[in-house]
């Protein structure tokens, strides 16, 4: 039974990892995102700023980096965050629901332009003995566990793929580990496809914290 259980951990871990390389070949990059920065950058100031930074390097650790961020993924975020014809936003934010709230197409666009402009500014993993745990997660995954290689989609370097997986490169941890709680227990299922609610399920607590602290050393 032991070695059932392993050829079928195998099986299912080979085809997730096939699955995310098969996306990642697929993506291309679709260039610059169209958006005016200039226009972006009074809104980042004027709205943005205290939660992100002017710049978006935030310095919050609850709150997302959004400098360097692929703009399609920032523009898809934005939307998700809104409620549309009445209907509940996909992605369930009382903060961000206020925020975008005014903010119309061309508005995300120039914001998403802006901060994809911005240089990031890299972090340091505060725990080193974690980061090195979750470094072998990142690169290797789980096996035993079906858990595939987060750098299968988000790039060895955290660099990301547009258009399909964001930057995770230098994220604070905290954000990190928040929200692979909150794909595990589908309250971030609606915004994406179902691929981080099906890993998530199959992490320990321990594997998030290792894997967040890891992606905020990651340059």
């Amino acid at each position: 039974m032991q070695g059932m259980k392993l050829v079928s951990n195998v099986v299912a871990f080979a085809a997730l990892v096939l699955s995310h390389q098969i996306f990642a070949d697929t993506a291309t990059e679709t260039g610059k995102a169209p958006g005016d920065a200039a226009k972006g950058q009074e809104i980042a100031t004027q709205v943005c700023a205290a939660c992100h930074n002017a710049d978006g390097n935030s310095s919050i650790p609850a709150n997302p980096s959004l400098a360097g961020q692929h703009a399609e993924y920032i523009i898809k975020q934005l939307k998700n965050f809104k409620s549309q014809d009445g209907k509940p936003a996909e992605r369930e934010s009382p903060i961000m629901a206020a925020m975008v709230a005014p903010l119309s197409p061309d508005d995300m666009k120039n914001l998403a332009a802006y901060y994809a402009q911005q240089t990031p500014k890299p972090g340091v993993a505060k725990d080193k003995l974690l980061a090195e745990q979750g470094e072998k997660i990142y690169r290797g995954g789980n096996l035993e566990t079906s858990v595939p290689a987060c750098s299968g989609c988000h790039s060895p370097n955290g660099a990301g793929i547009p258009t399909s997986y964001p930057r995770l490169a230098g994220q604070h941890s905290e954000y990190v580990a928040a929200q692979l709680r909150a794909f595990r227990t589908e309250q971030r299922t609606k915004d994406a496809n179902n691929e981080m609610h099906i890993i998530a399920t199959r992490m320990s607590e321990r594997e998030m914290q290792a894997v967040s602290e890891f992606i905020s050393g990651l340059r």
